[in-house]
């Protein structure tokens, strides 16, 4: 892809969306019009509003609503072929189908919104859940020899205080001890292996089929708190040697990171992807938000396991998506945005497209 290409994603579509509604109202305005009142062409109006439903805030499909019912109302004014009786009959309908329509469509559009936002707070609750059983299990392993270290350590003081002291009891303790320290050490390195990332299966990918699937999974989460997306590509088409799932696990985290951060912001909420060649053998991607930022001191911090600044959340996504980026032969980071909120930068092998 040659020079710089920047296109906002979320704007485009909707700038062709709201081309073809306004293309289609026109003509059925006109279709409208010139037509006798008998045919009741204003019911196309209907179309308008389910694709308004589509892309537009409940605001935005109240305005389309209100003004289809206008246009309706203008054209039947204009109209003055045909039997004036029908006419009105037909215009009513009209009318009648609009708001029908408007009102269904809202009440579907309310229900889907519920019941993705019921899907993520059962997915949430599903790995609070495995999460809390997972750490009680650590614990009560760990707690074990712990314990027991504690235990032997008091004794080998008992020993040691004795006049003489009982060196070869104090001995024992301290061996105690050791053997208690290692079976820990065998408990932290038995679960380090079971978080540990599998093989990778990793191959040459595109950037943008990444970034694109990514967006696709996303989608309900920008439309439902009106967050614009742009995506910069910068010099040629870039491709990454990466497994594609896990890349894409570590974008979207970023990525729904990013809108709830700009969703509790005041200013408008902007997120931005942007893929450049940082050198001949890596591709640096970048996710920037408008969000309310992330203090000096916790741009390390963040990445630490169970560091979470959400009242909800759990503290283990940054710090997955480090391992996975890691793994990768990569490297992870935050910045401060210069026009505010918070950048993440990731480096991955990769390279120019062939042929681009």
């Amino acid at each position: 892809m040659a020079g710089t290409a920047g296109f906002m994603r979320g704007k485009r579509g909707a700038v062709m969306r709201w081309a073809s509604m306004l293309a289609l109202a026109a003509a059925i305005f006109v279709g409208d019009t010139v037509t006798d009142f008998e045919i009741a062409v204003a019911v196309l109006y209907v179309v308008v509003v389910l694709i308004a439903t589509g892309f537009l805030p409940k605001r935005g499909v109240l305005a389309v609503s209100f003004g289809c019912i206008a246009l309706t109302l203008a054209s039947f004014m204009l109209s003055h072929a045909g039997a004036y009786g029908p006419g009105v009959v037909n215009c009513a309908l009209s009318v009648s189908a609009i708001a029908a329509t408007t009102y269904l469509a809202l009440k579907s559009a309310e229900a889907t919104l519920a019941e993705q936002a019921a899907r993520a707070q059962l997915i949430r609750l599903a790995r609070v859940n495995s999460l809390s059983e997972t750490t009680a299990s650590i614990a009560h392993e760990v707690n074990q020899p712990l314990t027991g270290i504690i235990a032997s350590g008091n004794a080998c003081l008992n020993w040691l205080a004795c006049d003489p002291p009982n060196l070869p009891k104090a001995r024992q303790a301290v061996e105690r001890m050791i053997g208690d320290a290692n079976r820990t050490s065998g408990i932290v390195a038995r679960v380090r292996n079971l978080y540990k990332l599998p093989k990778l299966n990793t191959n040459w990918i595109d950037v943008m089929s990444v970034v694109d699937q990514v967006l696709a999974l996303s989608e309900a989460e920008l439309q439902r708190n009106n967050v614009a997306v742009t995506v910069i590509f910068a010099g040629a088409a870039l491709e990454i040697y990466a497994e594609a799932v896990q890349i894409e696990l570590v974008l979207l985290n970023i990525m729904l990171n990013a809108i709830d951060s700009v969703t509790r912001a005041r200013s408008e909420p902007r997120v931005s992807i942007e893929a450049r060649l940082a050198d001949e053998k890596r591709v640096e991607l970048i996710v920037s938000d408008s969000g309310h930022g992330i203090a000096p001191d916790r741009l390390e911090t963040i990445f630490e396991a169970f560091y979470t600044t959400k009242a909800d959340g759990t503290g283990i996504g940054l710090a997955i998506s480090r391992s996975i980026v890691e793994a990768h032969g990569g490297r992870i980071w935050a910045a401060a945005n210069a026009e505010g909120g918070a950048e993440f930068h990731f480096l991955l092998p990769g390279r120019k497209k062939k042929g681009a």
